[in-house]
């Protein structure tokens, strides 16, 4: 049994290795696939500090992924090493967004169908999944249209920071909290912290300048994510 066993690893069944035309034909089409993923990414990404490189790397997916389905074919042995090898590599990019992991998914799918030969399905996921992306972009779907924002605010240590500026953050904001306070400067001034929803109508001109008229002029951060 052993024997048996040993003879069905290290065996290579030929019928299974695709000629160089099919594998040429099936690098180009998941290359196709991956400029169409890479497009739509880019189309309804609005993030601008997004890498460029994450563009290019979701063209390389599908090819990628494609060649290693066709290098592995129906051999255990191959699929033995394929996982023992990509277990001793390390990613250390920093996570991205939630989007951008289902944009490295969405690449690995269209790979693994050409790496299978299912071209029409792959293309017709890819079309299917990239018009869904472009529309749910439009329309804006699951964004706010007030987007909580991070208001710092330096004052002097003899100002009471807690009812300091209710009357202005109840004019300009729809909501607010406060967040959270510090010294700075050795104790000789406070940083407040609030987060706000400002009004659709609000001028964050004139909001700063009537937190500036109340703080003395210090020093005033309007941040769009809530930092620590």
């Amino acid at each position: 049994m052993l024997d048996s066993i040993t003879a069905a690893l290290t065996s290579t069944d030929t019928s299974t290795i695709p000629t160089m035309s099919g594998a040429l034909a099936a690098m180009c089409i998941s290359l196709l696939f991956g400029l169409v993923i890479s497009l739509c990414y880019l189309k309804t990404n609005r993030n601008m500090s997004s890498p460029h490189s994450f563009a290019v790397t979701l063209v390389m997916l599908p090819v990628i992924l494609t060649i290693i389905i066709m290098f592995v074919g129906n051999d255990i042995a191959r699929a033995f090493s394929l996982a023992g090898t990509m277990s001793i590599i390390r990613f250390r990019s920093a996570p991205g967004e939630p989007k951008d992991i289902g944009f490295i998914f969405f690449a690995l799918a269209s790979g693994l169908s050409c790496g299978v030969g299912m071209y029409l399905y792959g293309a017709v996921f890819t079309a299917f999944l990239s018009a869904a992306m472009i529309v749910l972009d439009k329309i804006r779907y699951g964004q706010r249209k007030n987007i909580p924002q991070t208001l710092k605010i330096t004052i002097p240590e003899d100002l009471n920071y807690r009812d300091a500026f209710s009357d202005i953050l109840d004019t300009y904001t729809q909501k607010y909290f406060l967040h959270r306070v510090k010294t700075t400067d050795l104790g000789s001034l406070f940083e407040v912290n609030y987060q706000v929803v400002l009004n659709s109508d609000t001028s964050e001109k004139e909001f700063l300048d009537a937190l500036r008229c109340r703080n003395g002029n210090l020093r005033i951060t309007l941040t769009m994510a809530l930092n620590e």
